[in-house]
């Protein structure tokens, strides 16, 4: 089996992180290729670039936060890859194994005691530019550098669902369940689940809610500015302009990302920790 290495070198303690990864790879006589840009931390091993490092292994392990990880997924795109997360300091959904249990895990995985997630993933297409991109957390249209509201129709399946008057429409994927459409008032998914979620952000109307589609349904956004801008953002990481009239169609991709998992990591383990979820208010008790 052959391991990949990313690690985001901002993030504190990514440096020894990377030193014992390569120790353990050393002493177990594993086969690793990192990124290119560890080359001055790591000298001597063999390196590729970000594009290029899922085609030379089957597991990919990215140090850092949820970020990383997500430009991670977006280099292994539809490829069968496996990826791992190692949680560098951030509050982390996605990135599970901590440094000090990172290499007994990676132990495990080289002796197949472990467990493979598939997590579905979007495609989203501009219909105006041709671009598309695939998204693991969400695709937020919103109101871009200007502070003002926006309308967007949504269609499902062709059927007008409902006109947003809004500073955005998040649509998420169960993945994204916890991350920027939780902050939006969005429901939380188990993570391979398959459904499409839809949150708006701060509609101009009470009875305007989250919604959640089925996994196969067709979503089309059809966007209108008053001040003829509006934009884009896939995973938090790419950006587009969008202008008035632009439509923005998104589906399930017809792919899902290979996370590899263990028991003892369980999703609702990890929201009890992250969210706190039966913790109750600090203060004096009666």
């Amino acid at each position: 089996m052959r391991f990949g290495l990313v690690a985001n070198l901002q993030r504190e303690g990514t440096k020894q992180a990377v030193s014992d990864f390569l120790d353990w790879s050393k002493q177990s006589g594993t086969e690793i290729f990192l990124w290119d840009g560890l080359k001055e931390i790591a000298p001597g091993q063999s390196y590729c670039s970000f594009e290029k490092l899922s085609e030379k292994c089957d597991v990919l392990v990215s140090m850092g936060g949820d970020g990383t990880l997500i430009h991670s997924a977006r280099a292994v795109g539809d490829r069968k890859t496996k990826l791992l997360g190692v949680n560098v300091g951030s509050l982390g959904f996605l990135t599970l194994i901590t440094p000090q249990s990172m290499i007994p895990c990676l132990d495990r995985i080289v002796k197949g005691d472990y467990s493979v997630e598939e997590r579905m993933a979007l495609t989203v297409n501009i219909e105006r530019t041709g671009e598309t991109f695939n998204a693991l957390n969400e695709a937020v249209v919103d109101n871009g550098p200007i502070g003002r509201m926006i309308d967007i129709r949504l269609q499902v399946n062709g059927e007008d669902i409902v006109n947003y008057r809004c500073d955005g429409l998040i649509i998420a994927t169960p993945t994204g369940s916890t991350a920027y459409s939780l902050a939006s008032g969005g429901p939380i998914l188990h993570p391979t689940m398959e459904a499409i979620i839809a949150s708006p952000i701060s509609a101009f109307s009470l009875t305007t809610r989250p919604m959640i589609f089925r996994a196969d349904d067709a979503l089309v956004l059809k966007v209108r500015s008053q001040h003829k801008v509006a934009s884009l953002t896939v995973d938090g990481q790419v950006m587009r302009e969008l202008l008035d009239g632009d439509v923005v169609s998104i589906r399930r991709a017809d792919f899902a990302y290979q996370f590899i998992s263990f028991e003892e990591n369980s999703f609702y383990r990890v929201c009890r920790s992250k969210l706190h979820w039966g913790v109750l208010p600090s203060g004096d008790s009666d």
